[in-house]
């Protein structure tokens, strides 16, 4: 399989002529899993929209093994979970997944515990645990190269929190993820590498130690 590289270069995002991104750059290779770090209202679900496409910054530069992006879901090159539920509900979850799923991967995808016990059902159906996790599995096993996570881990349990991480791992071997979530913990514990939002700039960080240099730790309640 071609290993592909996701770049996001020269992001400019501004609301109200306040700067919200402004010195961004961030690689992200299949087979790898990079964490997005930062304080509420940092950028960090603004920026993953832009890289989808579904937010028009005032410039960017994306581009996947050096061929620009204009929109990052077109194609389905890149797969997004936004924080808000996304899957409709008059629909039974396994025609969605149907929809949604590559099919490289449906014997193993159908095979998941949860898929079984709630195939049948609609999404009005769901508890909100069992909601989420569905639709952050129907995007991690999606047909695009490159997966952007925005919070799969706020709003599920820590016993569901334990069953993903191993499926994220598993999914990276093949997909480019880039995870953000305010539980930093879970984020650190499944990323290979990280990278902070602070003052609108993408930094790298190489220790947990810098985290508080950035005064990330310190604004966590």
């Amino acid at each position: 399989m071609q290993s592909l590289t996701l770049k996001v270069d020269s992001v400019q995002l501004s609301f109200d002529d306040r700067k919200i991104l402004q010195d961004i750059y961030l690689e992200c290779s299949t087979g790898e899993i990079v964490g997005l770090l930062g304080r509420n209202g940092s950028g960090k679900s603004s920026l993953l929209k832009i890289i989808f496409g579904s937010l028009v910054p005032g410039f960017k530069y994306i581009s996947i093994n050096d061929e620009y992006i204009v929109k990052g879901y077109i194609n389905n090159r890149i797969a997004y979970l936004p924080q808000h539920n996304y899957l409709p509900h008059g629909i039974k979850i396994k025609n969605l997944a149907r929809m949604l799923i590559d099919e490289l991967f449906w014997d193993e995808f159908s095979e998941l515990t949860i898929f079984k016990d709630h195939q049948y059902k609609t999404a009005s159906q769901l508890s909100g645990g069992e909601l989420r996790m569905l639709e952050t599995l129907m995007i991690v096993y999606n047909k695009a190269d490159f997966i952007l996570l925005d919070e799969p881990f706020t709003h599920i349990s820590p016993v569901q929190t334990e069953y993903f991480k191993p499926i994220i791992k598993a999914c990276a071997k093949r997909k480019g993820i880039i995870i953000t979530d305010h539980q930093y913990y879970n984020v650190l514990d499944v990323s290979g590498r990280n990278i902070i939002l602070e003052n609108g700039c993408t930094k790298p960080i190489h220790h947990i130690d810098e985290l508080v240099t950035y005064r990330y730790l310190s604004g966590i309640k």
